[in-house]
């Protein structure tokens, strides 16, 4: 099983890989080694066949005997050696009868390419050959050597030369690949499995930090990977842990929706009186708080439906966009206080096919944030779209200090994108969903110190995204 195992891992394929790859460059340089030993054979020959012909001058009347010529002849290795030299002078010593040559080499006109064709010939070649070289002598360039010898001794020592190359060569590739395996075991494949093992374990179970990977000072990729890792998964735990308690308070707020509507209500019962007092006062502001109170009972409505179905429920109809805007900022006044204005600059035209109540509450979100952050004028501007797609553009630009660079970095994101301490960040991320829920989208157009601007895009009244 352990064996099974190993042969299918990383580690066992790297392992064959590294040899493969070790005996191919060995073979690479195998052929060329070969070709250069048969090379320096033949040229070994031909300069003992110089000396050897050499000695005629050092003969009575140049003339050697025929047993001098024998062992003459069996030290060079050779049938006959012809010598001729750059005064035209020429020796030549021989054997009667002299086989006949079955191929000829002028090793002055070889290429490297024929010598490595010549050289792998010989080792696969099995029967006997008889050969003539000539080529420059190597102890004077300006002499010229022939030699007529017998092949097999030259393939005998070729052969045990390949084997010893062969030998060092597995020799070599396994210490090569045993070193380039280590190596990259402990550079890559270990530090893989322990990234391995820390995802199976987080997925069995998130909250064990046991899995959580070490710290690591590594800056290659694997050390890259696994910083990424460590904040992939630190990332989820939170995300985890927030769905828990968003979970746990949608259930609490399903439970408490059925008693708070009740409350609501009782309030609404006890407010129409108020609509029959004498005081001029509380039968103004009385029909405002109805509204307040139909909105409230309303949102219980629609949370508990969401809460149920997990999407926005929406009643479409044609909105007056400035008489919307206009009613935000009714709703605004009160809290927002003397010198903050919000200016209307959404032309009267202007209709969207939206859930007014929905719209209605992503504005109020929108503008409450740039009030609360510090703005005293909020503009609410809009335009027909340019285009052919029926959307227009409403932008909610504000006059504040713009936005921190962590409200940056977690915009849309609920208990995380809160531009104030003790914020829940939900106005935006509440606002975002409104919008898409319609067919649309909210952005961030802008922020510095000048104010902030976002850009709600709504479906006009009548276009075919409604």
């Amino acid at each position: 099983m352990i064996l099974r195992k190993f042969a299918t891992s990383l580690s066992a394929k790297l392992l064959v890989m590294t040899i493969l790859f070790v005996m191919l460059a060995e073979v690479l340089i195998f052929a060329p080694s070969v070709a250069r030993f048969r090379q320096t054979w033949l040229e070994q020959r031909m300069a003992a066949g110089h000396l050897a012909a050499l000695t005629i001058e050092a003969a009575p009347d140049q003339m050697v005997t025929e047993e001098l010529e024998t062992k003459l002849l069996a030290h060079v290795g050779a049938y006959s050696v012809d010598l001729e030299l750059p005064d035209e002078r020429i020796y030549m010593l021989s054997t009667t009868p002299t086989p006949p040559v079955a191929q000829a080499y002028d090793l002055r006109r070889a290429m490297w390419f024929d010598m490595i064709v010549d050289a792998v010939a010989l080792l696969v070649r099995r029967e006997d050959r008889v050969i003539r070289v000539f080529g420059a002598s190597p102890k004077d360039g300006r002499a010229e050597v022939e030699l007529i010898l017998d092949e097999a001794p030259l393939r005998a020592e070729m052969i045990d030369f390949a084997e010893r190359i062969l030998a060092l060569s597995v020799l070599i590739s396994l210490i090569t690949a045993g070193l380039v395996f280590l190596s990259l075991n402990g550079l890559m494949v270990r530090p893989m499995q322990r990234i391995t093992a820390s995802m199976m374990a987080f997925r069995r179970d998130p909250e064990d930090l046991s899995a959580t990977l070490p710290p690591t000072g590594r800056a290659d990729e694997i050390g890259m990977a696994q910083r990424e890792l460590i904040d992939m998964q630190a990332s989820l735990r939170a995300a985890l842990r927030q769905r828990e308690r968003l979970a746990a308070l949608g259930t609490a707020v399903t439970k408490i929706n059925h008693d708070l509507r009740n409350i609501l209500s009782t309030a609404a019962l006890v407010s129409e009186r108020l609509a029959v007092s004498e005081d001029p006062e509380v039968r103004r502001v009385t029909p405002r708080l109805m509204q307040a109170i139909d909105r409230a009972v309303e949102l219980c409505s629609q949370t508990l439906a969401y809460s149920r179905d997990g999407t926005l429920p929406l009643r479409r109809a044609a909105v007056p966009l400035a008489e919307m805007v206009e009613e935000v900022g009714a709703e605004l006044a009160p809290a927002a206080g003397a010198g903050v204005a919000l200016v209307n600059r959404v032309p009267r035209e202007l209709r969207v096919q939206a859930d007014r109540e929905q719209l209605s509450r992503a504005l109020a979100n929108l503008a409450r944030n740039a009030l609360e952050a510090g703005a005293t004028e909020v503009t609410v501007a809009a335009a027909p779209p340019a285009g052919d797609d029926g959307r227009l553009a409403l932008t909610v630009s504000d006059n504040g200090p713009g936005l921190a660079p962590r409200a940056r970095e977690n915009l849309f994101q609920p208990f995380a994108g809160s531009a104030r301490a003790g914020g829940t960040g939900l106005g935006l991320a509440i606002a975002r969903e409104v919008a898409r829920a319609h067919g649309g989208d909210i952005r961030l157009a802008g922020s510095d110190s000048r104010g902030t601007c976002f850009v709600l895009e709504l479906p006009m009244a009548g276009s075919p995204s409604s």
